[in-house]
């Protein structure tokens, strides 16, 4: 496991590791010998290998779940889990205006309709009461973000889909091992959704997979990533329009050696998130990531609020710290994801009115978003920190 990572030059003599690349990813001799056992197999298709499976058997039990289903990319694992639920055609989604388009185009996919609650504006999270306001009599489903690693306030919202029956879907693609009240977020709609994208707490490049204890929806779920083909079954057919969102035997070597890390890559990130809060904390006019009581930040990103009646506009202190050799991202998405032009010939601007997204607006205007990773420790949380103060005009 590459843990020890070289050290570059930067203005204050850091350069911090980056996922991009192996200076911040745990990647290793234990992916390299199960890549090994597939290419010595000859066997690198899912169907009929057994490194997938594998991965599918050990991430479902790690989440105490019936069923994992193994696909193609975090994008691929929200479609799968919104076919899975086989809504009518045109049922509305509420879903947050703060995510990744990947997130939101398999509504359209699925010829249904998107509709957006507003967010918290200091997590960017929706919450119970935001989806309700934006629910409507053709709701058939809620697909909520655990943005950042920052678990939602799971309990209201569940009781709220289960009053007015909609559907749940969670979103996992950031919140690898997060916590609401004690209990791993993607155990608690009908069906969750992860990434192992590049950046992802777990990595095999691209990937994803589905979660369920839904042994129906599992079923279509698997059916769907296959072409509707059911592997297996007496008298298989296609059985309605689906892709082909299959995770390959390589992949799934990768997987499986990241799955054996991801609490220890949790644990560091957690402990160096929680070093470089301590060491903000005396700054004003900062609104820094916390978890809700008794839940558990995993920590994909280390975001925080940047208030600009104290420091400015974020975007300026965001380029000084680029400047410094800090990356980071000033307001994330840097709009409202229903202000991308896919999304505008789907929904007129009459129908999202912005005095109905404040919290939305004002999350987007504050957010500065630093890339976070498990090779971060000590020289690089005090490097961060004192940029930060540089960039405010402290240091």
């Amino acid at each position: 496991m590459k843990q020890d990572q070289a050290r570059g030059t930067a203005s204050a003599g850091v350069k911090l590791p980056s996922d991009g690349d192996i200076s911040g990813r745990w990647l290793g001799e234990e992916e390299v010998a199960l890549l090994r056992e597939v290419i010595a197999s000859g066997t690198l298709n899912s169907t009929k290998g057994k490194m997938v499976k594998r991965f599918e058997q050990e991430f479902a039990a790690a989440y105490g779940v019936a069923e994992c289903i193994a696909c193609a990319s975090g994008s691929a694992a929200v479609h799968t889990a919104l076919a899975a639920l086989d809504l009518p055609p045109g049922s509305d989604v509420v879903t947050t205006p703060i995510t990744d388009m990947g997130g939101l185009t398999p509504i359209l996919y699925e010829r249904h309709h998107p509709v957006f609650a507003d967010v918290d504006p200091d997590t960017g999270n929706v919450t119970a009461a935001t989806l309700e306001r934006a629910l409507t009599p053709a709701t058939r489903a809620v697909i909520v973000v655990h943005l950042f690693g920052n678990p939602c306030e799971m309990g209201p919202i569940v009781e709220l889909c289960r009053q007015r029956g909609v559907a749940l879907i969670e979103d996992c693609a950031q919140a690898y091992f997060a916590e609401w009240n004690g209990r791993r977020v993607g155990t608690f709609g009908a069906l969750s959704s992860f990434s192992m994208q590049q950046g992802k707490h777990i990595t095999c490049g691209e990937g994803g997979m589905v979660l369920t204890s839904d042994a129906a929806l599992a079923r279509r779920a698997r059916v769907f990533v296959n072409k509707a083909w059911p592997y297996g079954e007496p008298n298989p057919d296609h059985e309605f329009r689906a892709l082909n969102y299959r995770l390959s035997e390589l992949q799934g070597a990768v997987a499986v050696a990241q799955l054996g890390k991801v609490a220890r890559v949790v644990e560091r990130r957690r402990d160096s998130a929680a070093r470089l809060t301590d060491l903000l904390q005396d700054l004003p006019g900062l609104v820094l990531p916390q978890a809700p009581p008794a839940s558990r930040h995993v920590y994909w990103r280390y975001c925080l609020m940047v208030e600009p009646e104290a420091w400015g506009d974020v975007s300026k202190v965001g380029s000084r710290l680029q400047q410094n050799g800090v990356a980071c991202v000033p307001r994330y998405i840097q709009k409202p994801a229903f202000e991308c032009r896919v999304l505008q010939a789907e929904i007129p601007a009459a129908q999202v009115p912005r005095e109905r997204f404040a919290g939305t607006y004002r999350m987007l205007s504050r957010a500065l978003v630093l890339p976070w990773n498990e090779a971060y420790g000590e020289t690089e949380v005090q490097f961060i920190a004192g940029e930060i103060r540089r960039a405010l005009d402290l240091g």
